[in-house]
């Protein structure tokens, strides 16, 4: 089956919640302690969050399906990370997730071009992307697409603290 490149919609709330988790846990998962993974993933990925996004006029979602199943999303809208030089006007590439089995397939750039086309079309011109320091493949990703590295952060998940390399583009 041919997979579908679409904007989320509301009802979509369950599967976006879900694939978010299955995603962080398949590529982070095995850094943090069970308890401090489960609290994070309630967290960033409960239904009341992703629900608030998925309603809030300023930030936008899209979805990649494969028959019934939602095997990645992306998720973008204004700049939230912690660098002195985001301005209210900045935007950012929030999420971009593909299940594994799915990566490396062409689905991911097609569902980042989206994302990047509408902060653009928002005049959101100068784009950021906070990706892990550890994770090689993202950063070349994003670095054929004109990102290049401006700052760090530490990100926290539980008691761990992980390095974060802040890219911008524009």
């Amino acid at each position: 089956m041919t997979p579908i490149l679409r904007r989320a919609l509301p009802s979509d709330v369950v599967a976006l919640s879900e694939v978010g988790k299955t995603t962080f846990v398949e590529t982070f998962g095995h850094l943090y302690k069970p308890e401090d993974l489960a609290a994070f993933l309630e967290h960033a990925y409960s239904l009341e969050r992703t629900s608030r996004d998925l309603a809030n006029p300023d930030k936008a979602s899209w979805i990649v399906e494969s028959g019934s199943e939602v095997i990645g999303y992306a998720l973008a809208g204004p700049c939230g990370l912690p660098h002195p030089e985001v301005k209210p006007e900045d935007g950012e590439l929030n999420r971009l997730y593909m299940k594994r089995g799915h990566q490396s397939g062409g689905l991911g750039s097609r569902m980042c071009a989206e994302a990047l086309a509408w902060l653009e079309s928002v005049g959101r011109h100068r784009i950021w992307i906070g990706v892990w320091s550890e994770n090689f493949g993202a950063q070349r990703f994003y670095g054929r697409l004109g990102f290049e590295k401006v700052g760090e952060y530490l990100f926290p998940v539980g008691e761990t603290r992980d390095l974060e390399f802040i890219l911008r583009r524009g």
